[in-house]
């Protein structure tokens, strides 16, 4: 999935994004005056909430960006405050840091939050799989040796029990016409089982050669 771009405009061949110091001095340049209390709270708001963002960030993703050590050694201070008025006035501080950061670096450090809070390729396939391989236990008896070859350390027995009751639970389902469609625990707990099987390395996509 692509990453969707960072909204803004081109001045003089430099992009600008929507909401960072140089968008908001050029819009207080247009209007011929200082920006309204309003626009600086706002600028603020969401420099400290990127600060806080960065706080929470990746190792690979945090060094990635390339910050300059004043900043980074004021974000590694707001890791060691507990006291709620000491932390926000550090998070105060690192707004103003953030500030003076250049249009390029605030959208680079946007895109690595995003990056962080989208699921990987990797993750996502093993979902599908995961539910790809608990759809074809419940439904087919011979699935479970398939899944056995690829698994040698599964539960046997936890798993058959597990199935047996999935397929009660779908069956009971069934026979109460026109009620929504619920699954009952051990539908979901073969899908944790397989997904972490599956985490660990263990399985492929069903169907596939042992």
């Amino acid at each position: 999935m692509s990453r969707k771009p960072t909204r803004g405009y081109f001045v003089r061949g430099h992009f600008v994004a929507e909401g960072s110091e140089l968008d908001q001095e050029l819009k207080r340049d247009a209007k011929g005056g200082e920006l309204s209390k309003t626009d600086l709270k706002k600028l603020s708001d969401r420099l400290q909430n990127l600060g806080e963002q960065l706080l929470t960030l990746r190792g690979d993703l945090f060094n990635r960006l390339g910050l300059d050590d004043r900043l980074v050694d004021s974000l590694a201070e707001a890791r060691r405050i507990t006291n709620f008025e000491g932390r926000r006035r550090q998070m105060q501080y690192i707004g103003k840091l953030m500030r003076k950061l250049p249009d390029e670096t605030i959208a680079a450090i946007e895109a690595a939050i995003e990056e962080q809070q989208r699921p990987s390729a990797e993750a996502t396939l093993q979902l599908h799989q995961a539910e790809q391989w608990r759809d074809r236990l419940i439904a087919d008896d011979g699935a479970l040796s398939d899944w056995l070859a690829q698994d040698a350390g599964a539960d046997v027995q936890q798993l058959r029990t597990l199935i047996r009751q999935a397929r009660k639970d779908a069956q009971a389902v069934k026979e109460r016409p026109g009620e929504a469609p619920r699954h009952g625990k051990a539908y979901r707990e073969i899908f944790q089982h397989v997904k972490a099987a599956l985490a660990r390395g263990e399985g492929d996509e069903p169907g596939d050669p042992a």
